[in-house]
């Protein structure tokens, strides 16, 4: 059996928002202990005093601390151009054997244009698409014989340009995505490559969301 001390980090570590909460230290560990004790009985195989939870807590968030921050803000000092791009229609499909091929057919047309918008990103089941919505009558020319699931227009794309190091940092993507949470924005879709990052989310709501991302930059706090 493991030690109380691995049991808690084990409970702790999949509740990311706990995690912060505790290096904020705006969270009561005496009552976390109280919460999280049963998983941690469980884990150990035997009963735990609370003042054993409230110690490990207690030598744990220094290390949670470190880790969280650990070469975030530089990462996110480093961010490059945002790209906002309007005026966009988002389009699920049903996978098919030939929904490879109405892609093709509309890449094909939209090869020479320089001011199109268009990602595709095949699921096990669906494929979503998303494009400017100029083109919307090309997409429903070459893809009537598939299943449409689901449409929505009126939506805007923001990209954030990143740094290569993206990649080894822990916690990057999760900081982004909480702080759009906490404003109340909807994302509708995330879109993303090694080197790239993008969400979707309602004309409405692209003010708003440039901001945060674009002052992601200059936070005094990345935490």
């Amino acid at each position: 059996m493991i030690t109380v001390s691995q049991a808690v980090e084990k409970v702790i570590k999949v509740k990311p928002f706990v995690v912060e909460a505790l290096c904020e230290g705006i969270l009561n560990n005496s009552s976390l202990a109280r919460q999280i004790k049963p998983m941690v009985e469980k884990l150990t195989g035997k009963e735990v005093k609370m003042g054993a939870i409230v110690m490990a807590l207690n030598r744990l968030v220094p290390q949670l601390d470190y880790s969280l921050s650990q070469n975030l803000e530089k990462l996110l000092e480093s961010l490059g151009d945002i790209i906002v791009r309007s005026n966009l229609t988002d389009y699920t499909f049903k996978n098919s054997k030939t929904i490879f091929y109405s892609h093709t057919n509309v890449m094909k047309e939209i090869s020479n244009q320089q001011d199109v918008f268009y990602t595709l990103v095949r699921g096990v089941f669906e494929s979503n698409l998303v494009v400017s919505s100029t083109y919307e009558s090309l997409v429903e020319k070459h893809f009537k014989d598939e299943e449409c699931i689901y449409k929505q227009d009126s939506l805007s794309a923001i990209t954030l340009k990143l740094p290569a190091s993206n990649v080894t940092v822990t916690g990057f993507y999760y900081h982004i995505m909480k702080a759009i949470a906490w404003e109340g924005i909807n994302i509708k879709e995330v879109i993303s490559t090694t080197n790239e990052f993008t969400v979707i989310v309602n004309d409405e709501d692209v003010d708003r969301a440039f901001s945060i991302l674009k002052n992601l930059r200059t936070a005094p706090d990345t935490k």
